[in-house]
């Protein structure tokens, strides 16, 4: 399978949730292997803004026309900005 064959595909969890679709690849060129998967377009019900998220391979179960991942977080939140004190 090429690398570029992964763009565009979209991606649900293993219980059938939408997350969003494969915007990029990162590779391990030391180990000549993907490293993550990066997903835009994600499902605000799962990624806190709809922002771009990366995911590891190592999460990924099946690929085909979608993909589907074996594991995927129930919600990610971004972290709050702490406020500058005067």
């Amino acid at each position: 399978m090429e690398v570029t064959s992964f763009i565009n595909l979209p991606v649900y969890t293993n219980k059938g949730k939408y997350v969003g679709e494969v915007r990029n690849v990162l590779l391990d060129i030391e180990e000549k292997r993907v490293d993550k998967l990066i997903i835009t377009d994600t499902n605000r019900e799962l990624v806190e803004g709809g922002y771009d998220v990366g995911v590891p391979y190592r999460w990924v179960s099946a690929v085909g026309d979608i993909i589907i991942l074996s594991y995927f977080p129930e919600r990610i939140e971004m972290p709050k900005e702490e406020e500058e004190e005067e």
